[in-house]
């Protein structure tokens, strides 16, 4: 029996344990309480393939539109045509997803082509689905480490031998044979998100710092609507695939002029398009009007989002709410192969914190936790296998890059400014967000180098968090820098047009 680390406990982590410990000494480790995870606040559903009206092959067209070009097909294609197993596999776990009679309750997003999005709990999908496999792991032979953080992966000879975490006694060494990396993405990043305060990218700058690859670090999806209050509360997508519509301050709908789809256009269209009627209006949120779906649908349909909205003094069944962009998904990451393996023997990466390819430059509606149970799935049955680090099936390995940029360590004096995440996350926004341009990421660049993290010998976990969040501001802006084109989740005011010439090759960052 060999063992293994699995370190996060959103629903790729807590899949990868609730699985391994079937046949592997497990240790799962999270930085907060088990059940905290981009996960739980998952209001949107799963994508997958469960109608006889649906295909597989349309889930895949859907997925590659939306992915600007950008999308490795043979991962795509294992999403999706693994997807409907997978979902059994919840069911199995205890989901009750909703249902329409005995069939499963289905609802349409922005880009896809047909309702195939499951929900549970009307758009608590992800709360309902961490808390049913929490159970499970909670009952299984799964060895649980909470409010344990992950400062280094260790690599020995060029292999992973365990990780290195910091608990209220301090610093231990837990040794492993393989570990699995599912701690989520980078929310943390930018000034405004909808993602939780412990998606820090710690396991994407940890697995940097151990020598990984990482790739597309420059595609960051903003969703399109998040309440314009403090803490961006997220307004799911399904609000609109149930017909909400968009409105600027005058009460006029202005998608419709922007993009066929309107609405329901790829995130990265509608947040664009909320964006620059933000700036003609002078800054102002947009509305977003859902009073023709009225109270009692929405109350039943979306009763998070209603109780969220009561809590501000808004009442959306009766008025429109201001809405605004917020970072919410990273489609870039530790570069993996369709197993989860990166480019480290015995290091696994599965869910945000993994770049799969199958996202490209734009995650489809709803993806998102369908590629974390299914890459999760996937890792563990590659547990104890060979490790392919060259074959055509390695993305990293068997594409030409558009970029391959090597990260040098800026040689600070003792006098250097320590990061502050506040200012980091508003040079993120400002510079680094929806828009970008070559002079604004250059002076980003710049002064994030004239930043240095706290001495690692005195760090607590904000300081580990903070010089995780330096590294990766800088990764991000380095290989934005670099793709000069507008595609996706990256949009250069600078490079307006998408050049069809770097449609399919990735950006690699790697480690000095």
């Amino acid at each position: 029996m060999s063992k293994v680390v699995v370190i996060g406990s959103g629903v790729a982590g807590l899949i990868a344990a609730a699985q391994a410990s079937r046949q592997h000494e497990v240790v799962l480790v999270t930085k907060a309480n088990l059940a905290e995870s981009n996960t739980h606040y998952a209001q949107g559903g799963i994508a997958a393939v469960v109608s006889t009206e649906d295909t597989v092959a349309e889930h895949m067209a859907d997925t590659m539109f939306a992915g600007a070009g950008m999308c490795w097909e043979p991962a795509v294609e294992v999403l999706c045509s693994e997807g409907p197993g997978r979902i059994n596999d919840l069911v199995n776990f205890g989901v009750e997803f909703d249902r329409s009679g005995t069939d499963f309750a289905m609802g349409l997003e922005a880009a896809h082509s047909h309702p195939r999005i499951l929900h549970a709990g009307g758009d608590a999908t992800g709360a309902v689905t961490s808390d049913a496999l929490v159970e499970t792991v909670r009952k299984s032979a799964t060895e649980i480490r909470e409010y344990t953080f992950v400062a280094e992966i260790v690599v020995d000879n060029g292999i992973v031998s365990g990780v290195q975490v910091l608990d209220a006694d301090g610093m231990h060494f837990i040794a492993a044979d393989a570990v699995i990396l599912a701690s989520g993405g980078a929310g943390q990043l930018y000034r405004h998100t909808t993602n939780p305060t412990v998606t820090t990218g710690d396991g994407v700058a940890a697995a940097f710092r151990a020598g990984a690859v990482l790739a597309d670090v420059e595609f960051y999806q903003f969703h399109p609507t998040a309440l314009a209050v403090p803490g961006s509360f997220l307004i799911s997508e399904a609000v609109r695939g149930e017909g909400a519509v968009l409105i600027d301050a005058q009460g006029e709908r202005f998608m419709q002029k922007i993009h066929p789809l309107a609405e329901l256009a790829p995130r990265d269209v509608v947040a664009r398009g909320i964006q620059q009627t933000m700036i003609e209006q002078g800054g102002q949120p947009v509305l977003l009007d859902a009073t023709a779906l009225g109270s009692e649908f929405l109350a039943q349909r979306f009763p998070s989002i209603t109780k969220a909205c009561r809590s501000y003094g808004l009442n959306w069944g009766r008025d429109p709410i201001p809405v605004t962009p917020a970072a919410h998904y990273w489609m870039g990451g530790i570069a993996t192969d369709t197993y989860g393996r990166t480019s480290i023997p015995g290091l696994f990466a599965v869910g945000e914190v993994a770049c799969t390819g199958a996202h490209g430059a734009n995650r489809l509606a709803s993806n998102s936790l369908l590629e974390s149970i299914v890459f999760a799935h996937r890792a563990v049955s590659a547990l104890g296998e060979a490790w392919p680090t060259d074959a055509p099936s390695v993305r990293w390995a068997s594409t030409e890059p558009l970029a391959e940029l090597e990260l040098l360590e800026p040689n600070h004096t003792s006098t250097a400014q320590v990061v502050d995440r506040v200012e980091l996350q508003t040079l993120m926004w400002d510079s680094v967000g929806l828009a970008r341009t070559g002079t604004d990421l250059t002076r980003a660049l710049e002064q994030l180098h004239s930043w240095r993290p706290a001495d690692p010998a005195h760090r607590l976990f904000p300081d580990w968090e903070d010089a995780n969040l330096l590294l990766l501001a800088r990764t991000v802006t380095e290989a934005a820098l670099s793709r000069e084109e507008s595609r996706g989740g990256h949009y250069r005011l600078d490079f307006h047009d998408t050049d069809p010439a770097k449609a399919r090759p990735i950006t690699l960052v790697r480690k000095a």
